[in-house]
């Protein structure tokens, strides 16, 4: 069985502090099946956005991991927004988590496409 989305996201909040870094909730999703996007923010004022991994990405093996990808990479605020409108109107249950760190390295698993 997969983890909750809210459990999930209370792990990654908890996680990225402990590491000395900020963490946000900036839209709440549903509790148990919502899906989670990731922002992660960057000191130069430009930021990446990960969202789930497609389903052919994920193996039989690591079918109870949360997966993400990278939808955009270092680009303008406006760009996430942007991208973030569109999804929520596809999709009005997701979660978006505000991150401020440089290093997301452990945090979640990133698929390379």
């Amino acid at each position: 069985m997969r983890l909750r989305s809210d459990m999930f996201v209370s792990a990654l909040i908890r996680t990225v502090f402990s590491r000395g870094g900020y963490a946000a909730v900036e839209r709440k999703g549903m509790d148990q099946a919502g899906t989670i996007f990731i922002r992660q923010r960057f000191r130069d004022g430009l930021e990446t956005l990960f969202g789930p991994a497609p389903q052919s990405l994920v193996d039989g093996e690591g079918a109870l991991d949360r997966r993400f990808e990278r939808r955009l990479e270092r680009v303008e605020p406006e760009d996430v927004a942007a991208l973030m409108a569109r999804e929520i109107k596809w999709d009005p249950d997701l979660w978006l988590v505000e991150l401020e760190t440089d290093a997301i390295d452990g945090l979640f698993v990133v698929e390379q496409v």
